[in-house]
């Protein structure tokens, strides 16, 4: 997803950041090669790539009922129904993933596909079977899949019963992931509970830009958040439990990162609060010492909240055993990224009240870096520090463009720099173990529709097979994965 970079913290507007790249480099220190665990991967999404939005008993989801009943929204008119029809031709996919011989694949699990209602009363066997045919087609070819159990996708039927505004989607997620555990634990080492929260919850109940389209920020956006934590939270405990001893897999999250470039370099207060709202919003709950929101959080949005009248903060509040179930609750980081944004320290109010963007209180410039490898090394470098240097996983890093060309230098360079910007991060020290390239094929890129191109792979979208080609970027990361060496000296 991809959401981030584009509709950063609601404050940026859209016509600021679609430029084109005016070049990417960052120079080797240390280390010429990845470490030999490193490992590099691809990643997609249930929605983005499957299609088969009703085939053999899958139920509807959000995204399905928002496609089909406000095309309007979408870039280009379009919807998932099709997709790259994944869900029929994964073997086409399983060929370039061998081709690229990646370690790992990333790819989510559609909630809808395998419990068509939300709840596990009844269970989608052709769902299971389809999900079992991947998993097992990645081990036998030597793929480490790398599951994520909510992508965007919820069921429409869970929807309806308030979604994550309702703490009835704590269990109602903890007994979908329950039964992953048990369908699939047994193959399935590495799972993701949630992709980027973050944007489901700011942009889907808080400015609704994506469904369910709530526009309640700075109170439905909160609740969401706080529901995805304990949802997480406690999915994680149930696996060690219940799973770990058996199946002795990991469980982790995957965020949205951005990092910002302070027009004022001294003006190290307004980084700060920036990279708290944004990345320690929901890392700190999770990775630091003492748990919770971070501190400027709970303070300003509790004033905030008591001088626009209110006898409580906007921002939901854990007791004991909440703040411990979630303290803790993650093997590794998942971080996506893709750009870093330049802020400057607000003159005044920002934003209308209430809302994240007035509790944020921070000035966005418009003048958007649109490839910044520094900015993902700075990340792993302000997570090291923040939260002594958790095991990290890139889960999301991509380039887009328009056309899906096939010479794709412009994603050539984008690639080098921040694979470039990860080794220099581990050579110093980071605990960075893992890289995964979004995407593997162009596919649907949500309210944008087919117009965004993130893949490595086109899909021939004009022909009823849908071929996949490779771009010359495929051929580069290949060589990279081959290699193991410095991308800044791979020549394509």
């Amino acid at each position: 997803m991809k959401f981030l970079g584009l509709f950063l913290i609601g404050i940026l507007s859209l016509s600021s950041i679609l430029g084109e790249q005016e070049g990417c480099y960052v120079g080797a220190k240390g280390s010429l090669h990845f470490p030999t665990n490193f490992s590099f991967g691809v990643a997609t999404s249930a929605y983005q790539i499957e299609g088969g939005w009703n085939a053999d008993g899958k139920g509807v989801s959000i995204w399905d009922e928002f496609t089909h009943n406000k095309p309007h929204q979408i870039t280009d008119g379009s919807n998932g129904d099709l997709a790259d029809d994944s869900y029929h031709r994964f073997d086409d996919d399983l060929k370039l993933l061998k081709d690229l011989k990646v370690g790992h694949y990333r790819f989510s699990i559609s909630w809808s596909r395998i419990f068509p209602n939300g709840d596990v009363s009844f269970k989608n066997q052709a769902g299971v079977d389809y999900y079992n045919d991947v998993i097992d087609k990645l081990l036998a070819n030597g793929i480490t899949p790398l599951v994520t159990i909510h992508h965007s996708n919820t069921p429409l039927e869970i929807q309806k019963r308030g979604g994550f505004t309702s703490s009835m989607i704590i269990d109602y997620f903890v007994d979908f992931a329950t039964e992953l555990f048990e369908m699939f634990g047994d193959r399935v080492k590495n799972w993701i509970t949630f992709n980027e929260p973050w944007t489901i919850c700011n942009l889907g109940y808080g400015i609704a830009v994506i469904p369910p389209l709530f526009n309640d920020s700075g109170l439905g956006d909160y609740v969401c958040i706080h529901n995805v934590l304990m949802a997480h939270g406690a999915t994680y405990r149930v696996y060690k439990e219940k799973f770990f001893q058996k199946q002795g897999g990991k469980v982790g999250i995957a965020l949205d990162t951005n990092y910002f470039n302070s027009t004022n370099s001294s003006d190290t207060v307004t980084f700060e609060r920036a990279m708290q709202f944004n990345i320690g919003y929901l890392a700190h709950p999770i990775f630091s010492k003492d748990g919770g929101y971070p501190p400027v959080m709970v303070n300003d949005i509790a004033r905030n909240s008591l001088e626009e009248g209110r006898f409580r903060s906007r921002l939901p509040t854990f007791d004991r055993e909440w703040r411990d179930i979630i303290k803790g609750s993650a093997d590794f980081l998942g971080l996506n990224y893709y750009r870093s944004n330049p802020l400057r320290k607000a003159s005044g109010p920002v934003g209308t009240s209430p809302s994240f963007e007035r509790d944020l209180n921070v000035e966005s410039v418009l003048d958007l870096y649109t490839c910044n490898p520094e900015g993902l090394e700075g990340v792993l470098h302000w997570l090291r520090k923040e939260y002594n240097n958790p095991p990290m996983i890139i889960t999301e890093n991509g380039w887009r463009d328009d056309y899906g060309k096939i010479e794709d230098d412009d994603r050539i360079d984008f690639l080098k720099s921040h694979l470039q910007a990860v080794l220099n991060a581990v050579n110093d020290g980071c605990n960075v173990y893992g890289y995964t390239h979004w995407s593997l094929i162009d596919n649907f890129e949500w309210v944008f529709g087919f117009t965004n191109k993130f893949g490595l792979y086109a899909v021939n979208r004009t022909s009823p097979t849908l071929e996949r080609y490779p771009k010359k970027s495929a051929h580069f990361y290949k060589m990279v994965i081959s290699s193991r060496v410095s991308p800044n000296g791979i020549i394509v």
